[in-house]
């Protein structure tokens, strides 16, 4: 007679995502923060008043992608396919329209530095693209259960 190994207690379905994408929101935040706080201090001392506005600028923005994109994540754990992919899609559209509409507004007036702006957002994009990443690939994410559910 063959002895079954016992059952180890398995999280709640959904928890090791939640998990991984809390470590990108987190990471993103500490980013965000040393963006604002970096990035308008270097544009205040490259570009003066306008330089630390378009640092500040570039990290609200930076903030509200970054949260926008692990918001629509984790607001989809264990849902569908069908309702992720629309849920992303649609955050990501949402995004580019804010995105537009600030910088045609933004545009109007001159009392930010553009390169400081566009600076402080091309590195808060990729830096939480590559945090994202890195919160994904030290995930300890189960694929296949024990029952032989995916």
């Amino acid at each position: 007679m063959t002895e079954q190994a016992p059952q180890a207690p398995h999280a709640p379905r959904g928890a090791a995502e939640r998990a991984v994408l809390r470590t990108a929101l987190r990471d993103g935040l500490i980013l965000v923060a040393g963006l604002a706080v970096l990035g308008s201090l270097v544009g205040l001392l490259v570009a003066g008043l306008p330089g630390l506005w378009g640092g500040l600028i570039g990290a609200a923005l930076a903030a509200f992608f970054c949260g926008t994109t692990v918001w629509s994540m984790l607001y989809t754990v264990g849902k569908g396919a069908t309702v992720m992919g629309a849920v992303v899609m649609g955050s990501w559209l949402a995004k580019m329209v804010v995105l537009i509409v600030a910088l045609v507004v933004l545009t109007q007036f001159d009392f930010y530095d553009r390169v400081v702006l566009f600076v402080v957002l091309l590195i808060g994009a990729v830096g939480s693209a590559l945090l994202d990443y890195r919160a994904v690939r030290n995930g300890r994410i189960t694929y296949v259960e024990a029952d032989g559910r995916p």
